[in-house]
């Protein structure tokens, strides 16, 4: 079994004794999940704008049809 306490004691040295190798590690080890986050949002976002732009499109049209039914 994995023993957390001596990795963890390892990982705190190395970043101790050489923290400009340990700080590229974890931005290269991160790097792909901060890319992959920007896309999901970016994503996210288009789809947000989509489903308002089509609920104003529905709003406008029942508004439209209320119109007409009152003339």
């Amino acid at each position: 079994m994995i023993d957390l306490r001596a990795w963890a004691q390892y990982v705190v040295e190395w970043a101790a004794k050489d923290p400009k190798d340990f700080l590229i590690t974890v931005l290269m080890a991160l790097t792909p999940l901060f890319i992959a986050c920007a896309l999901l949002s970016w994503k996210l976002a288009k789809m947000i704008e989509a489903r308002e732009k089509e609920q104003k499109k529905k709003q406008r049209r029942q508004e439209n049809l209320a119109k007409v039914k009152r003339s």
